[in-house]
């Protein structure tokens, strides 16, 4: 494993949910953490709640402009890049036959085209100090959820693309691969306006019993998973699920 003592990543969609987690797990070890996301208030509060060893720069990752000011805050505040979280997402929900194209593609630029673009510029940087790339992929991917059809295309396009980008930047020395969290209590549907915070985790312990194991995931056990494929030194185009067997498609009933 990579040393974790004066690393450096560069997490998007910081702010809050998972995001947030990974940057508390990492900068609590000693990792140099940047945070970015488009809510500056929010975003400021998590990096004073961490602490010194992360640094919120505010932006939107669907924009160029702000894509290349974040890039370079995280090279000045971690003296290098060595690791690249695209957390940042987007949720759209509804039936097929009611989706708006512009919200749909919307959702599509966000979860895949942004990451895309924000890992193509810190491809010079990641060679340098022979970094890795993780990607957000989702049990939505794996496990058909009726009426999520928007936020499933957009996961299994992202688990895909992680696997080439493995092929093609390893010859970089470059890793890339793919976490595949499942039932977390996150703020994403909430932010998508599908959900209060109360009826969310509500939604969501409602499915314990749709896991062998029992109970619905914490951030931070989505967060050492993250861990793991940013330090692991041969492990590249993988898909870690890490989502208590909800895949599985089984149920404890």
């Amino acid at each position: 494993m990579q040393p974790i003592e004066g690393f450096s990543v560069l997490v998007t969609g910081g702010g809050s949910g998972l995001g947030a987690a990974v940057a508390r797990h990492m900068a609590a070890r000693g990792a140099r953490v940047t945070i970015c996301g488009r809510r500056a208030e929010r975003l400021a509060a998590v990096a004073r709640d961490i602490g010194p060893n992360c640094h919120a720069e505010p932006g939107d990752i669907a924009r160029a402009g702000d894509r290349a000011r974040i890039v370079a805050a995280a090279l000045a505040h971690g003296g290098g890049l060595q690791g690249l979280v695209n957390a940042a997402a987007n949720m759209l929900q509804g039936e097929i036959t009611a989706l708006e194209e512009a919200r749909l593609l919307d959702i599509l630029h966000v979860n895949v085209v942004a990451g895309m673009m924000m890992t193509g510029l810190c491809v010079p940087h990641l060679a340098r100090d022979g970094g890795a790339v993780v990607f957000f992929g989702s049990v939505h991917a794996r496990r058909s959820f009726p009426r999520a059809s928007p936020y499933a295309a957009s996961k299994g396009a992202v688990e895909v693309l992680a696997r080439v980008l493995a092929a093609e930047l390893g010859p970089k020395g470059i890793r890339v691969n793919c976490i595949i969290p499942g039932a977390v209590p996150t703020e994403i549907n909430v932010r998508a306006g599908l959900a209060t915070p109360e009826s969310n985790l509500a939604r969501l312990k409602s499915m314990e019993e749709d896991h062998p194991l029992g109970r619905i995931g914490r951030p931070e056990e989505i967060a050492e998973a993250v861990d793991y494929l940013l330090r692991a030194q041969w492990t590249t185009g993988a898909a870690l699920v890490v989502d208590g067997g909800l895949s599985l498609g089984m149920s404890r009933k």
